[in-house]
């Protein structure tokens, strides 16, 4: 009784955990961006929209618990080098709910004007970053391994934003490429690429008398995320220079809006807050976004601009006056003066005179000779016209020649590629043979199960073709399969699963094999010592 009562207590629990279960999309989570450390939604955004030189913080909450949920961390310094280019160097900590990624980033973004309304944007973040496990319940210490092991990883975020007026288009990857130095490879598969796509205009608006660059940007994005559904998403921004105000909403997230003031000229401060729509998200806690910035470097209003545009006024006008004093001074020259120049004008005249002489002189032998070229140019283009038409008659030999032994060498070739085919249909017709043998042998063959052996054997499963799995764990959550599986991979065991509707349950298998021989083989060596826990055998054997 004792017995049964335990079992239906850890069962209440573990159903209990799986209902709170929430997957999460392994993206930072940046669609909220709109103001500040845009740079994270696009890296080309560093060259306006985060206000460089400036120092930002952003931090995330997911669902209101600070460390319990996934959390993001986001402190980014931007300066401009130039009127078109700009850097960024940052520090961030990312929760994605198994794994803790901490480090540092890096961002530079180069402007192109393509014309005088239309620039493109291009622009790199590149991560480094250590990542552990957020959460290690499923961790099994072993005599293999008995802590997680913590990766460092580089990642790279190219991305472009082609701004034509006040309209915006962008692309992104959050993650095209990526190294894990730790294990020496790829840190995802090429199918686990992100991508977004983001447009937005820029409508100018009127709303405080002192504010000439108050707009409403409103934002769509449309972001693909592998395994999980893609994310469509709408964002607005009211921005002026005395406060912000933003709403929006995503397909996964919910709805979200936020409200922001700046000080001093130089701080803005603002909060966010975040709240799922979805059935999926339903009982979880809002989720609140703090975002800060602080802008460094000279600061210059519209009263400064307009000072310098009139020190600049008053400096043409000063160079006016000293050109037309120069002009005064010239008309008050003495006779002696001006009879010098007179004849220094003649003396210019004559050599202007004699120069022209020359010039025409150089002129007629030039024609001399140019017309004598001609008659040489074309005595030239005789003799080539000549060659050219013995040349193409020497190619048009050259081209019958070739084509006599092309087609000698294509009808040996379409000789020796039917031997070749019948050679290749002979030997596929003895590997079927071979097949259909072998595949009767698995289907007939008769198991006697072992004292003390588990072993289950069904006639199908999904599209698991006939013969024995080793079965390694079995798993009722998405998350706990993925950070087993991606461990697994780290021991260098290419583990794989299969769901079966049976009971809900996903099944993680270390190898497969043929004749429960073998099954047997591998299972008692351990996998030739590659996994030490508990190994049992689960067998398709086919209609």
């Amino acid at each position: 009784m004792k017995k049964f009562c335990g079992a239906l207590l850890i069962g209440f629990v573990v159903l209990g955990l799986k209902a709170q279960e929430v997957v999460l999309p392994t993206d930072f989570r940046q669609q909220n961006l709109t103001e500040y450390n845009g740079s994270l939604l696009n890296p080309a955004y560093s060259l306006d929209r985060n206000n460089p030189s400036s120092v930002a913080f952003w931090a995330r909450w997911q669902w209101q618990t600070y460390d319990g949920d996934p959390t993001s961390l986001f402190l980014n310094y931007t300066a401009k080098l130039n009127d078109v280019s700009a850097a960024g160097v940052g520090f961030f900590q990312h929760n994605t709910g198994i794994f803790l990624n901490t480090g540092a980033a890096l961002n530079y973004a180069y402007n192109i004007e393509l014309s005088e309304k239309v620039f493109l944007g291009v622009g790199m973040n590149v991560f480094a970053f250590q990542q552990k496990l957020a959460d290690d319940r499923f961790f099994v210490p072993n005599p293999i391994q008995t802590t997680a092991e913590n990766d460092f990883i580089l990642q790279m975020a190219p991305g472009i934003n082609l701004n034509i007026d006040r309209f915006n288009i962008g692309l992104v990857s959050e993650n095209l490429f990526d190294y894990n130095f730790t294990t020496n490879e790829r840190n995802t598969s090429p199918d686990d690429r992100m991508f977004q796509a983001l447009v937005s205009y820029d409508f100018p608006v009127s709303i405080l008398s002192t504010d000439n660059n108050s707009v409403i940007r409103p934002m769509v994005y449309y972001r693909t995320i592998p395994g999980l559904d893609d994310q469509v998403g709408l964002t607005t921004l009211l921005t002026t220079n005395k406060y912000w105000v933003q709403a929006g909403y995503n397909s996964f997230y919910g709805l979200s809006g936020g409200i922001g003031g700046r000080f001093f000229k130089r701080l803005s401060f603002g909060a966010l807050v975040e709240v799922g729509t979805s059935s999926d998200l339903k009982g979880q806690d809002p989720t609140f976004e703090l975002v800060t910035s602080y802008k460094l470097g000279k600061q210059q209003t519209p009263e400064d601009k307009l000072e310098e545009e009139l020190i600049a006024g008053d400096e043409e006008k000063e160079n006016l006056l000293d050109t037309q004093d120069e002009e005064l001074t010239s008309a008050e020259l003495t006779k002696a003066e001006k009879l010098a120049l007179k004849r220094e004008a003649k003396k210019q005249e004559r050599l202007a005179l004699i120069e022209s002489k020359r010039i025409k002189d150089s002129i007629q032998n030039a024609s001399r000779k140019s017309d004598l070229a001609v008659k040489q140019s074309k005595r030239d283009i005789k003799r080539k016209r000549d060659s050219i038409e013995n040349a193409k008659a020497e190619q048009a030999l050259a081209a019958a020649r070739a084509l006599d032994q092309q087609r000698q060498k294509d009808s040996i070739a379409t000789v020796m590629k039917r031997e070749a085919e019948a050679v290749a249909l002979a030997q596929q017709r003895r590997q079927d043979s071979i097949a259909e043998s072998k595949a009767l042998a698995m289907k007939n063959e008769v198991v006697e199960v072992k004292a003390g052996e588990k072993y289950e054997e069904v006639t199908k499963e999904g599209n698991l073709e006939p013969g024995y799995y080793l079965i390694a764990n079995v798993f009722g959550t998405k998350k706990y399969l993925d950070a087993f599986l991606a461990d697994m991979k780290k021991r260098g065991i290419d583990a794989k699963s299969f769901f079966r509707d049976k009971n809900k349950y996903n099944y993680v298998y270390l190898a497969k094999y043929d004749f429960i021989k073998d099954a047997r083989k591998a299972r008692d060596s351990k996998l030739n010592g590659k996994y030490t826990d508990k190994i049992w055998i689960f067998r398709v054997t086919g209609e």
